[in-house]
């Protein structure tokens, strides 16, 4: 499906972020609270200073038309009376995840010691570089577990290479090295555990559908482990 473009007769507007913004969560909350799209529009124009905002750019949003700039998902968010994260979808990337935070990049890239124009060029990647100390602080400011740190960081599909060839290789180990790189945050004797535990899975489920499954699965099988072995989510 085509991503919306920006209305064009909508002068002022900031350029339109790649967003997980949710379209009928937007419409269902202005319903409930017995608004109309021209009482969201004045309340954006009035409050947040968005004087372009109108009730048919309010629609537009809701269909799936357009999509909201950061500002404009926190106004809108502000007239709805809820938090910008009760308007996007689960969000997968970098930037995704700071626009649902309401965050400008300026903030993320000072409360994790990263330049700012270096942040900006890691959301244009969609690949966070950060050191450890900066991954913690990227994941505590936006809220990430490991898997979503992974994601962000660009790696998921690596780190589904490498598992793969963990749990199916000879040796439980033959990938710890490399594999502890894409998840520094997580403890070692964790990963050794649940690297030890599906390997041991894999192997007796070899000639078995549930042994593919293991297989083509391996991530969710990895994530699975690690919050068991810890007790939550990972």
């Amino acid at each position: 499906m085509p991503r919306p473009e920006a209305l064009p007769d909508q002068p002022g507007r900031p350029d339109q972020p790649a967003s997980p913004f949710d379209p009928l969560a937007a419409h269902r909350l202005r319903v409930a609270l017995g608004m109309g799209p021209e009482h969201v529009a004045r309340d954006m124009r009035v409050s947040y200073g968005l004087p372009y905002v109108g009730p048919d750019l309010v629609l537009a949003w809701e269909r799936g038309e357009a999509l909201p700039a950061a500002a404009e998902l926190t106004a809108l968010a502000g007239a709805l009376w809820c938090a910008p994260t009760d308007l996007v979808a689960r969000p997968r990337t970098l930037l995704e995840h700071r626009v649902a935070r309401g965050l400008p990049p300026e903030e993320v890239a000072r409360a994790t010691g990263v330049d700012p124009r270096s942040y900006l060029r890691m959301e244009e990647r969609e690949a966070w570089r950060g050191t450890d100390r900066q991954s913690t602080a990227l994941a505590g400011l936006l809220g990430l577990s490991l898997p979503d740190l992974v994601t962000v960081s660009g790696n998921e599909e690596r780190l589904t290479e490498l598992l793969r060839g963990a749990v199916t290789g000879r040796r439980p180990g033959s990938q710890t090295r490399a594999i502890a790189k894409l998840v520094p945050l997580l403890d070692r004797g964790v990963l050794d555990d649940v690297l030890a535990e599906l390997h041991a899975e894999y192997q007796a489920r070899l000639a078995t559908p549930l042994g593919r499954e293991l297989r083509d699965r391996v991530l969710e099988y990895f994530w699975s482990g690690v919050e068991k072995e810890t007790g939550g989510a990972p």
